[in-house]
């Protein structure tokens, strides 16, 4: 006799719609929680602090940099707020620190001073290294070059100020003026008045090579003019033999 088989049952399917309402409460309950947190305090921007500018004022870069306290901690990243600080012209360099909560440094390098200048008002302003002109403040130290007879849209001008920035700092300190002398030869030629009471004469493309050769003469002649072009010269103001008779009568009419 041939055996039955077995009638096989349908596997009974599991209702899953406790699952979708866990899941469905789940997504619920992460969406409260973001819309709670980011309209808490402890989302928003508590402090600005802006460190290292000179020239710059504190408000004026919270301004440019688009951040206030209030404001969204992740709305603005770092990057971007950088980007918007480095339109101002006297920063060199800017780095933002995002700390949470509510924390945002932002630390600015701003170029070097190299010379000063005189404004169309008459106001003092220090010229930096890119060839900007920033009020100098109230009683600054002078110990960069005056800047005279210079045009602000002059070439010549945004080449002298990156030169000197190459300077080493005693040598940039002794100078005292610089005026343009172009030539036809040297169309960025430059007369340079030191304290040291010394005339120098040579070119902005020249002058950073030519700092050794002044210098030397500096250190062991009186003063007098030093040209360095194509060719170095020394001429004192006074001949010697011119020295030697004025010393001369000196003591003879003593």
């Amino acid at each position: 006799m041939q055996e039955k088989m077995p009638v096989l049952r349908e596997p009974v399917k599991r209702r899953r719609g406790g699952k979708k309402l866990l899941v469905v409460l789940l997504l619920l309950f992460i969406v409260i929680l973001g819309v709670l947190f980011f309209n808490s305090s402890i989302s928003k921007v508590a402090t600005v602090t802006v460190e290292g500018q000179n020239y710059l004022q504190a408000g004026s870069i919270r301004k440019t940099a688009g951040v206030a306290a209030g404001d969204s901690f992740f709305r603005v990243s770092s990057r971007t707020i950088e980007a918007r600080i480095r339109t101002l012209k006297p920063v060199e360099k800017v780095t933002v620190t995002k700390s949470f909560p509510g924390s945002v440094t932002i630390k600015v390098k701003e170029f070097e001073t190299v010379a000063y200048a005189l404004s169309n008002n008459g106001e003092l302003t220090a010229v930096l290294a890119n060839g900007t002109n920033v009020p100098a403040g109230t009683d600054p130290v002078v110990d960069k070059p005056i800047l005279s007879g210079w045009k602000t849209d002059d070439p010549v001008l945004a080449s002298l100020c990156k030169a000197l920035a190459a300077i080493p700092e005693p040598s940039l300190s002794d100078f005292s003026e610089i005026k343009p002398e172009p030539s036809p030869s040297y169309p960025d030629r430059i007369k340079i008045y030191t304290r040291t009471r010394f005339e120098v004469i040579t070119a902005v493309s020249l002058l950073s090579e030519k700092i050794p050769t002044m210098n030397a003469v500096i250190e062991i002649q009186p003063p007098g003019i030093i040209t360095m072009l194509l060719a170095d010269k020394y001429a004192p103001f006074f001949p010697e033999t011119e020295v030697n008779t004025t010393t001369v009568q000196k003591e003879t009419t003593q």
